[in-house]
């Protein structure tokens, strides 16, 4: 495992602070709780880790196992993204700004990750399935993260 892809999601879209997010990457989500929910029923995904807007940090598969975020992917000459990555999931919207939380809870948990399996890539959703996910899209400062992280150009998009 060498890549981490940051994505964004809230659900239903733009409303934030419940559990649907946690619900839904651990198949424990009521399709009949909003109507919105009917048009993704029977989802089967999964991400590693989800940042709520408040930097709150929940992990939902373990590191050790395969989660399925990345769908149809490439990654610097490699197909099938799930196969070597780290999913990270952001409260929020495409396009949309982030919290100052939960850059900061982002750092953290990559330099952990880093140190702990080798990461040497952070990439986008929409770097990885270009044309198909623009997540986390042109709110997320890919610049301010990289000097927040510290980590040098070569592992970012």
């Amino acid at each position: 495992m060498d890549l981490i892809v940051v994505h964004s999601i809230s659900l239903p879209p733009g409303e934030y602070g419940g559990h649907q997010v946690q619900q839904l990457f651990t198949n424990q989500l009521d399709w009949k709780q909003h109507p919105y929910f009917q048009s993704i029923m029977g989802l089967q995904v999964s991400a590693h880790f989800f940042i709520e807007r408040t930097g709150a940090l929940w992990q939902l598969v373990s590191c050790d196992h395969r989660a399925w975020h990345a769908g149809a992917s490439r990654h610097q000459g490699r197909d099938n993204c799930n196969d070597f990555s780290v999913g990270i999931e952001l409260e929020g919207l495409e396009g949309d700004l982030f919290e100052a939380s939960q850059y900061e809870t982002l750092a953290v948990l990559c330099a952990a990750l880093g140190q702990a399996y080798g990461i040497e890539h952070i990439a986008g959703h929409e770097h990885i399935a270009p044309g198909r996910k623009s997540d986390p899209g042109t709110g997320f400062d890919w610049t301010g993260f990289q000097r927040q992280l510290g980590w040098p150009d070569r592992c970012f998009p």
